[in-house]
């Protein structure tokens, strides 16, 4: 049977003595954590392992004997150490040793209780235990039977080193009974400093818990339910994402503790985002407030909107002339062309009556900056759909007319086959009509079949100046998503310290000789890019349909009402 010995490789340097760990026996593997020193006195080690198990939860013995002749000063001290086991009675007895300046290492077990001693084959792995206990094993995700068993035989060694933090925080220049020998921290000085942070950041949290309950409260109101303020709440941007980092900020000033290490990467997640938001935001509030750029902005913004206008005016001119040569219906295209440039008309004088306050709206627009700049973007997106109200109005008149003349033709199409749609069994059924109902169907078909070229030339272009404020709003929302979702601060760990998301294992052969153990280094292998997205990726507010091209296209052709995004609990037409 082979014996796995996982052990550290701070402790190779270290003095002789006894080595302490845990004793998997399902997997026939020993973890050493550390390795006390010679002299000490076996009562106080007991009593010290005791008070470990206490804190840790884990099972922690005294494994065998550390032996290193390079420091060895008295004579005997390895028989000593050999004859230890009959004080602590761990099977197997492992003894560990390193012949004086050789490269190669002796590992044996000593089986001093069983009647038939056999000789096991020992492998001897070395790992980083620094690495180790900062790193949080990722289970496969494809989680086949054999992967998973070795996941689960890893998660064994990874837990155990990680559970016995409290072993690490005693200093090897701490006086005391035992001296031990095990990877240390960078000093005292920076546990202090996180230790002053973490007091200071209780009442911080309190507070900000306090004002995030009293705004949460008066969100949840009655007042704001009622039709006016609850439609405006749905409809606008900005208020879904206040909504949205509101829900951030009580994640993140919660008393309760992340139970695992993925609550405790999304906090994380969380506050960086907000951090990066926030800092994005402060930096576009100061670049609009220097050199008077609002002021230009505003300048130019109402000769964009006459400019807008004017292209919509002669876009329309077009339409009621000949548009590319086509022959359309001259009572009707006049109807449409003067009904729309009536509401053109409307819109220019709204603009130029809200002209005096454009200024001071865009100040104060540019002062809600500092909530963040994903806050920013979502009241751009709310001022483009204002200024373009006027476009989506003509695209949902034209797309209704549209769509009536579709369903008018298909319904007396079927009329004029004989054929009707039965509403309670959801299909096509046939039908006799008399004579009277199919000289109206015909007539009324006819009609609406001449009709239709010119409402189909209306709402494809309307259509089209819808999709491209669409697009504009979609590239907006999309820049807000990737903020809100993207896990900055997983990606920055997966950057800077890759071994903190561990998915696996690598082993490398250190050397291999005859009658010598096995020396293997393990190697963390990181979690890709593409898999910390997808495991510590943030939930956003929005989510967008997933309709297919076919779907898509048959929505334009039967001219039902496209949205580009849709939120939570909130149906599309």
């Amino acid at each position: 049977m082979v014996l796995k010995v996982f052990f550290p490789s701070c402790c190779s340097s270290a003095d002789s003595g006894i080595l302490i760990g845990r004793w998997i026996s399902e997997q026939s593997s020993a973890v050493v954590l550390a390795v006390v020193h010679f002299p000490f006195i076996p009562v106080q080690v007991k009593q010290y392992l005791g008070e470990l198990q206490r804190m840790t939860q884990v099972t922690l013995s005294v494994l065998g004997s550390w032996s290193n002749s390079k420091h060895e000063k008295e004579e005997g001290l390895s028989e000593f150490l050999e004859d230890l086991g009959t004080i602590f009675s761990h099977e197997p007895w492992i003894q560990i040793s390193k012949e004086g300046d050789s490269k190669f290492w002796s590992c044996s077990t000593l089986q001093k209780h069983s009647n038939n001693p056999k000789e096991e084959e020992v492998i001897l792995v070395y790992y980083d235990q620094r690495k180790v206990m900062l790193s949080c094993l990722h289970p496969p995700l494809d989680t086949a039977d054999g992967r998973a068993e070795d996941a689960s035989k890893l998660s064994a060694i990874f837990d155990t080193v990680a559970r016995s933090r409290v072993l690490f925080m005693t200093d090897r220049y701490d006086e005391g009974p035992i001296k031990l020998t095990h990877w240390q921290s960078d000093g005292v000085e920076a546990s202090i400093i996180v230790e002053l942070l973490k007091q200071a950041s209780v009442p911080a949290c309190m507070l900000l818990a306090f004002l995030l309950s009293l705004v949460s409260g008066i969100c949840r109101s009655r007042v704001l339910k009622f039709w006016p303020l609850s439609f405006l709440w749905s409809k606008l941007s900005t208020c879904e994402q206040l909504g949205h980092r509101l829900q951030h900020l009580q994640v993140i000033s919660s008393n309760r503790k992340a139970q695992t290490q993925t609550q405790l990467m999304r906090k994380a997640n969380i506050f960086v985002s907000l951090l990066i938001d926030v800092a994005l935001g402060i930096l576009l509030m100061s670049w609009l407030y220097r050199k008077n750029r609002i002021g230009h902005l505003a300048d130019t913004l109402i000769p964009v909107a006459d400019h807008v206008a004017e292209k919509l005016q002669d876009l329309l001119q077009w339409l009621m002339g000949a548009p590319a040569g086509l022959k359309m219906n001259r009572a009707l295209d006049e109807v449409l062309g003067r009904f729309f440039l009536y509401h053109i008309h409307l819109w220019i004088s709204y603009i130029h009556l809200m002209s005096p306050f454009i200024e001071m709206i865009l100040w104060y627009v540019g002062l809600s900056a500092c909530l963040g700049l994903t806050v920013a973007l979502c009241i751009l997106s709310d001022i483009i759909a204002l200024l373009t109200f006027h476009i989506y109005c003509f695209y949902v008149y034209g797309a209704r007319l549209y769509c009536l003349k579709i369903y008018g033709l298909s319904s007396l199409w079927r009329l004029f086959r004989g054929k009707k749609w039965n509403v309670l069994r959801q299909r096509v059924d046939s039908c006799s009509y008399d004579l009277d109902q199919l000289f109206i169907g015909t007539l009324l078909f006819t009609i609406l079949l001449f009709l239709l070229p010119t409402t189909a030339l209306y709402y494809l272009v309307f259509t089209l100046l819808r999709l491209l404020v669409v697009i504009v709003q979609g590239l907006i929302h999309l820049l807000v998503d990737l903020i809100d979702s993207l896990p900055l601060y997983s990606l920055i760990l997966r950057l800077c310290r890759s071994y903190r998301l561990a998915a696996g294992v690598k082993f490398r052969v250190l050397e291999q000789q005859d009658g010598k153990p096995l020396r293997l280094l393990m190697q963390i292998n990181p979690l890709s890019y593409g898999a910390v997205v997808q495991t510590y990726r943030l939930p956003t507010y929005s989510c967008y349909p997933k309709d297919s091209w076919a779907s898509l296209c048959k929505k334009l052709f039967l001219g039902e009402l496209i949205y580009p995004w849709k939120h939570k609990g909130e149906k599309q037409d």
